[in-house]
């Protein structure tokens, strides 16, 4: 569906941002979705577009607490020339779920590689490979359509020769509301720091809506 430890003794920047996106959700086989969604996000106070992208993929169910997906994503993003390039990335998820009377304990790991097309130097010619490891817990208020949820996930670099073993954070809270069985929009609150290349925190309002076709 589409949807540590911090040192404290230097300054880092600041910034906020709002992310929207649509995302649809279409079962072609048993326990096989089709999955795709539309995003923009923004920054610099969200007056400024920082980056467009399409996700598109499938998502598989093992079992009632299983599952894996495997998505594109094809990227419009503002590099440092103050234009928009091209980005590819695609991701392998493996995701595990559990649930504790009204609470949904669900756990997601997540390989991505990524391309540029915009090369600043000789780095930038070459994948950067990120392990991402999310926990989220969500609350399923009964005869109600309005559930709470929280979440944590780090971007743990892979092949890396750098010394830094979480390259960026996010904590997050919000409400998912079901209108129907099939709509829903999410409102959430992200708090996210960056480490690489420079510490940037990010307040971040993120509006998703999404369909099952």
């Amino acid at each position: 569906m589409f949807a540590g430890t911090a040192v404290f003794t230097y300054a880092q920047d600041k910034d906020f941002g709002i992310w929207y996106s649509i995302a649809a959700q279409k079962e072609i086989a048993k326990d096989l979705d089709f999955e795709a969604d539309i995003n923009l996000r923004t920054y610099h106070d969200a007056g400024e577009i920082e980056e467009v992208f399409i996700d598109a993929g499938l998502g598989y169910k093992i079992n009632d607490h299983l599952s894996a997906g495997l998505t594109y994503r094809l990227t419009e993003m503002m590099e440092k020339d103050d234009n928009f390039h091209p980005r590819h990335k695609w991701f392998a998820d493996f995701r595990a779920k559990t649930t504790i009377g009204d609470l949904d304990i669900s756990g997601r790991l997540r390989f991505q590689q990524r391309f540029k097309t915009y090369f600043r130097d000789e780095n930038d010619r070459e994948s950067k490979e990120t392990f991402r490891v999310r926990l989220k817990g969500a609350y399923d208020i009964p005869k109600f359509p309005v559930n709470p949820f929280i979440s944590a996930e780090l971007f743990l670099p892979v092949f890396d020769s750098g010394t830094r073993t979480v390259t960026k954070q996010r904590f997050t809270g919000g409400i998912d509301y079901n209108i129907t069985k099939k709509h829903a929009i999410e409102i959430e609150y992200m708090f996210q720091r960056d480490f690489f290349p420079d510490m940037l925190d990010m307040n971040i309002i993120s509006v998703n809506y999404s369909i099952k076709l």
